[in-house]
């Protein structure tokens, strides 16, 4: 099978051996960038914490670069991995996001987001940037003098499950408003079938008093 296109602009996630790598591999990209061998969009490096959330520690906010690792695909990604969608596709399987794509090629069903969440792992430091990139060479060539290990994946495929995942949060959001109204409504019937017992409890004991008046 033939080797796909590489896509020239790419979500990097990176992770190191030593933790403190991270921030110099946040400054030779932007050294990678001012030499016009790679174009930055966004990037910052991150801490997964205990409770899933994402803690941004550094990230590249020079003037001369366009986005920062709060705003473009890195904050979003940085939104979504860091929410409630973010904890559940973390897991082995990646099941909630990976069930939105009907794909029949098993080698191509794995959820971006999950490998994503994998990646970044709990308690280190790791490394998302956006990029605009000829080759992979130049990054990887970089970020492996870092002892640095890369995921990359198409802007294009993590936008896209982005999406679906503010589609599934929203389904997630409909669906638990339609059980709580269920439960609601159900409780107020039963709430009203025990009075309506009550009543008629009542009227038949009345009855039985006037007759035996």
């Amino acid at each position: 099978m033939a080797d796909q296109p590489f896509d020239t602009s790419n979500v990097l996630v990176v992770s190191f051996a030593v933790d403190d790598n991270a921030y110099a591999a946040l400054t030779e990209l932007k050294e990678l960038d001012s030499q016009g061998q790679i174009g930055v969009n966004s990037a910052g490096v991150v801490v997964r914490q205990e409770d899933g959330h994402l803690l941004v520690k550094d990230e590249i906010s020079d003037d001369d670069v366009v986005g920062t690792a709060t705003g473009g695909i890195v904050g979003l990604l940085i939104g979504v991995l860091g929410g409630p969608l973010g904890i559940l596709i973390g897991g082995a399987t990646g099941l909630l996001i990976g069930s939105l794509f009907d794909l029949d090629d098993e080698d191509e069903s794995e959820s971006v987001l999950s490998e994503i969440a994998r990646a970044a792992r709990v308690g280190h430091t790791t490394l998302l940037a956006e990029v605009d990139e000829p080759s992979r060479e130049v990054l990887d060539n970089a970020m492996a003098s870092l002892s640095g290990s890369v995921l990359r994946r198409p802007v294009v495929d993590v936008e896209a499950e982005i999406a679906a995942a503010e589609e599934a949060q929203q389904a997630a959001k409909r669906q638990a408003r339609k059980v709580l109204r269920e439960q609601r409504r159900d409780k107020a019937r039963s709430e009203v079938h025990e009075m309506i017992e009550r009543l008629k409890a009542k009227l038949h004991h009345g009855a039985h008093a006037a007759a035996g008046a």
